[in-house]
């Protein structure tokens, strides 16, 4: 840099990027010839890109993050107070952000007691399975060490959580993967007939989607299954609500054959569903819950591995046996700001009412995806859970043939150009990333709602006629 650089020269940041950045998800050969988007502000449920674009964030923050919208400055506030403070200190000592979130977080969590903070969802999710694998050494003689995880369902992005992944584009070209994981059938209604269960609906469908887990233990042998993996709602796989029924009968057989339940909350965790843990609605109890992107809005780094007691207690049996802890560590889960900002964020949440707003506006998502299924014959199915919701596009509604991934594409991209930002599944499920993705902050208001549902009814308009 020559030193004549200015903060708002955007045509520099733009050739800098393109000279620099290796973008998440993306395929650079574009940027060849046209300009990566470079999202410069936020407000409220508003973004600006760097020519002035103004678009309302139908995903926040393109991966379902920014629960609380952009630009909360008490959240800033909370961060640089702390940082001025105490900016690190390894987790293996206490901090005082760190302590009331957790006291604050468990207060959500009836049954379970005990939190290790880290910095991202696939790092919290790889602390359970490296949990259940102790516990199947210290309780097992090492037998009982597989885990089950769920197809379409997605836990991260290192190895050993793509080993538990369940959408196979992602997987792609990473392998070979770790041993022990094992995939189980998805639970989606709407595709049933993969299952062989396209004669069942409702609850007996849920049930029997929740039979098939338990084949799948029965083949393996329950004495090697430790742990069964489940998002409470499918996120990228295709915005998959759990059928009545389904999560019943998963906690029976967890309990039936000693399988500890670990549920991924990482995209549905602090509100996304109107309630504050998405397994809230199903009445289960599990022994594990991992969560990130939510936590703090996307304003700090953080994510966490909560377990129940019985679990912890296990951790802590002999102290003379150098083994017999979790003998983990995590880098970043010792920085302060995460739990400053997650304390800050929880506050908004419940003073400003945004579980009752998310449940409300919600409601208003899906009936407007409703309607416009009814004018579109394109949209085949439409599900969601509060403001987590998605409409799966097929080229035939009797076939269910999914439309293109193109088609998929322009539908997005007709979107942006009214100036609303919607996600698609995309980069997951050969064959079946079809489905359009919607995840507003949790402050959206009727109008924004509106918004974002006329923009879809416009684009499915254009690019199908």
């Amino acid at each position: 840099m020559d030193g004549t650089f200015k903060q708002n020269d955007l045509r520099h940041i733009v050739e800098t990027d393109k000279a620099r950045i290796w973008h998440h998800l993306t395929q650079h050969k574009q940027f060849e010839t046209a300009d990566p988007r470079i999202i410069v502000e936020g407000r409220g449920m508003r973004v600006w890109d760097q020519n002035g674009k103004e678009y309302l964030d139908a995903v926040s923050g393109a991966v379902w993050t920014v629960n609380v919208g952009y630009g909360r400055e008490s959240i800033a506030k909370a961060i640089h107070d702390q940082l001025m403070k105490l900016c690190y200190f390894a987790q293996s000592a206490g901090s005082i952000p760190g302590s009331l979130f957790a006291e604050k977080l468990i207060e959500k969590m009836p049954g379970l007691s005990r939190v290790y903070v880290t910095n991202s969802g696939s790092e919290a999710n790889e602390k359970a399975f490296k949990m259940i694998r102790q516990i199947a050494h210290k309780k097992y003689g090492g037998k009982k060490y597989k885990i089950l995880y769920r197809d379409r369902d997605y836990h991260g992005s290192t190895l050993a959580a793509m080993s538990a992944g369940g959408q196979d584009e992602r997987n792609m070209q990473y392998g070979p993967f770790a041993p022990g994981f094992v995939r189980v059938p998805h639970c989606m209604e709407y595709r049933a007939d993969e299952l062989g269960l396209g004669h069942l609906s409702g609850r007996e469908f849920g049930i029997a989607a929740a039979n098939l887990i338990e084949e799948v233990i029965l083949r393996e042998g329950p004495e090697t299954v430790g742990g069964l993996c489940l998002e409470p709602v499918t996120a990228g796989g295709g915005v998959i609500t759990p059928p009545e029924g389904y999560w019943e009968r998963v906690q029976e057989i967890c309990r039936k054959y000693d399988i500890l339940l670990h549920i991924d909350e990482v995209v549905c965790g602090i509100g996304r569903t109107g309630k504050w843990f998405g397994y809230q609605h199903y009445g289960v109890q599990p022994d594990f819950v991992t969560m990130a992107k939510g936590v703090a809005s996307g304003y700090a780094a953080i994510a966490c591995c909560v377990t129940t007691e019985e679990v912890f207690e296990m951790f802590k049996e002999d102290p003379s046996d150098k083994l017999d802890y979790f003998r983990d560590i995590s880098t970043f889960g010792g920085c302060t700001a995460g739990p400053a900002a997650a304390l800050e964020n929880m506050r908004i949440i419940e003073e400003e009412g945004l579980l009752d707003n998310c449940t409300a506006m919600g409601e208003r998502l899906l009936a407007n995806l409703g309607a416009l299924m009814e004018r579109h014959e394109v949209i085949g199915d439409v599900r969601g859970k509060g403001l987590f919701c998605g409409a799966e596009l097929v080229a035939d509604r009797d076939t269910k043939e999914p439309v293109s991934e193109a088609e998929v594409a322009r539908v997005v991209a007709e979107c942006a150009a009214q100036g609303v930002i919607i996600g698609a599944a995309n980069r997951s499920i050969p064959g079946r990333n079809n489905v359009l993705c919607f995840s507003p902050a949790l402050i959206a208001t009727a109008e924004d709602i509106d918004e974002i549902t006329g923009a879809v009814d416009v684009a499915l308009g254009k690019v199908f006629g």
